[in-house]
């Protein structure tokens, strides 16, 4: 069987680029190349592109690691730039004919497949789930592992403050990111980063940070610069996205890019993966098909820590101190600042029974400032710039209670899995699949309401919390190897070979 997996961005990324998305995809290839009976290939775009503007055309990898270089290939110059944000509003993210010409030219020349699996749709028209109509016994899956069919800014999250409930026909979009990109500017800064990285120049070296960051600083500048002129003799107007609420009003743009997505899933996927019975439920509400919606729980090379750890008893005297864990990002709609907020404000004699580990990429200095003060309030707190897999041990050694605070609908975090899978219990929002790693309602607190998250912390340490009932009622982990027993029977399946509006 021959398998090509795509995603965004190469799983192998010098820059660290993808999230959980891009773990999981290193997973399943290094799970694979323990099958004889498995061929992967890996496919991204949406990154790299050429200083002249040139048709999209794809190539093995030229930049990053030279591991897995015969199967790791890439889209130059696709239509839409990746990650989404950087193409919102873009109609390519749709259709456009060059790109999928290039995707399908793509297939022709190194297949034949068996199966293609979208683990996202980012940095390809979305026109390319077509392929089925040139090859009708391909099967065609797609993991959503976030909501990019849905929402252009990919996480229902509108204006990097609140979860989005209602788009309102479209015209929420619109004035959704706070602030326009300027696509060509972006695409030529993605055009100098791959230029520096082909020849050898790594991303994280000196040199790379002087050349492309002085270019693209420059480049701002000049871009300002004329808008400014061009404002001053007025030739132009403003192409803020609250400008143009009005008129996406009357066009809906953003309503019809839902709606066609929508139509390509449903048309042309065999199956979709959701992460989460959360996910699920989300895609369904967007219309998805149920008969194509599968919840399938990604596995994790963590889960055999879950046959060597054991609960441990949560500290519930009044004079013991419990330790929290947050690990992630220091994002809003993450909750980490919801997090700090909700310790700042709690009692002084319950804040010294609160001990803070946080291992989380370095913030700016006022949120560090901030970090170092509430850790004067609380009984401590120790902070770790990022993790690492040779250092996650000792991390997660340290914690008693994991915090996974979300304040949009996450689909399921990676660093609550690897929590889990240590056997250490989790307090949730209400947001998000990570709660349905327990299934404990008792552990669950309304997402950004800081009432609700002291009164699930105060039960925690009144030892009011069934933990026994917690880790029964628990799901485990799901390994790798249980996880590709699940792809294979999925992969295994007969395609649909007349696509579903030819039948209706």
């Amino acid at each position: 069987m021959r398998v090509l997996y795509y995603n965004w961005v190469d799983y192998l990324d010098d820059e660290n680029r993808g999230g959980g998305v891009s773990q999981y995809q290193r997973n399943i290839l290094n799970e694979l190349d323990q099958q004889e009976q498995v061929e992967a290939v890996f496919l991204s775009a949406g990154i790299s592109y050429d200083l002249k503007i040139a048709p999209p055309r794809w190539e093995k990898i030229r930049h990053g690691p030279s591991r897995d270089r015969n199967r790791r290939y890439e889209i130059v110059n696709s239509a839409v730039l990746s990650p989404a944000h950087f193409s919102f509003g873009s109609a390519a993210q749709i259709d456009d004919a060059a790109t999928q010409d290039c995707f399908f030219d793509f297939i022709a020349k190194t297949g034949p497949y068996d199966v293609v699996h979208f683990n996202n749709l980012e940095g390809l028209p979305a026109r390319v789930l077509a392929l089925k109509l040139r090859w009708p016994n391909i099967r065609v899956v797609l993991s959503l592992h976030n909501y990019y069919p849905f929402c252009p800014q990919v996480n229902l999250w509108f204006q990097e403050r609140e979860t989005c409930i209602d788009f309102k026909g479209g015209t929420r979009c619109a004035a959704c990111l706070p602030h326009a990109h300027n696509q060509k500017q972006l695409r030529l800064a993605q055009a100098l980063a791959y230029r520096l990285k082909a020849a050898g120049v790594h991303p994280k070296s000196l040199m790379f940070k002087l050349l492309f960051q002085t270019s693209v600083r420059v480049g701002r500048r000049l871009t300002m610069g004329l808008k400014s002129l061009r404002n001053l003799w007025g030739g132009a107007k403003s192409q803020h996205p609250e400008a143009v609420e009005g008129r996406s009003s009357r066009q809906n743009p953003f309503q019809t890019r839902r709606a066609e997505m929508v139509s390509l899933i449903n048309e042309h996927c065999d199956e979709v993966l959701a992460v989460s019975d959360f996910t699920a439920g989300i895609a369904r509400g967007f219309g998805l098909r149920s008969d194509l919606l599968q919840t399938s729980y990604i596995g994790t090379a963590h889960a055999a820590f879950y046959e060597t750890t054991s609960p441990r008893d949560l500290p519930s005297q009044e004079d013991q101190v419990i330790t929290l864990g947050y690990l992630g990002y220091m994002r809003r709609d993450k909750g980490f600042f919801f997090l700090l907020k909700a310790l700042k404000a709690l009692p002084s004699p319950l804040a010294k029974r609160i001990r803070l580990v946080v291992a989380a990429g370095r913030g700016d200095a006022a949120t560090m400032a901030e970090l170092t003060a509430l850790g004067k309030q609380l009984a401590g707190m120790d902070y770790y710039d990022g993790y690492t897999h040779d250092n996650l041990p000792q991390i997660l050694s340290q914690i008693d209670l994991g915090i996974i605070p979300v304040l949009w609908n996450d689909n399921l975090p990676q660093v609550a899995i690897e929590m889990h899978a240590n056997h250490i219990p989790l307090l949730t929002s209400d947001l998000g699949g990570a709660q349905e790693l327990s299934n404990c309602a008792d552990m669950v607190f309304r997402a950004g309401d800081i009432a609700s998250f002291q009164a699930r912390l105060q039960a925690v340490l009144a030892g009011e919390i069934d933990m026994e009932s917690y880790w029964a009622g628990a799901r485990a982990p799901s390994s790798m190897a249980e996880h590709l027993a699940v792809l294979s029977h999925v992969y295994a399946a007969p395609a649909e070979t007349v696509p579903r509006a030819a039948q209706s």
